[in-house]
């Protein structure tokens, strides 16, 4: 069973064409990209670890030739012992 959780992501496209997440919805809920604090590339993905307005961490996803986001890891930032990383 996967643990992902599709997004609905709107991006911005820069001078060479890569997405990079602006903002994404989690159902009917908006979450606005506050800072792209890493991103990388899989054999088959690319990878955005970001803050967003709600102070969460999250990774997102893009499986690039299908066009499809998901959610593959979410910290909601309420403590900080318990946070994957402060940056």
């Amino acid at each position: 069973m996967s643990a992902e959780i599709e997004v609905r992501v709107e991006c911005y496209a820069g001078y060479r064409s890569d997405q990079t997440p602006q903002r994404f919805a989690l159902g009917q809920r908006l979450v606005e990209v506050e800072e792209i604090i890493d991103q990388w590339r899989g054999e088959d993905y690319r990878y955005f670890k970001l803050r967003g307005d709600d102070d969460g961490i999250y990774i997102l996803r893009h499986d690039e030739a299908a066009g499809r986001w998901e959610m593959t890891m979410f910290n909601a930032g309420g403590r900080n012992e318990t946070r994957l990383s402060s940056t």
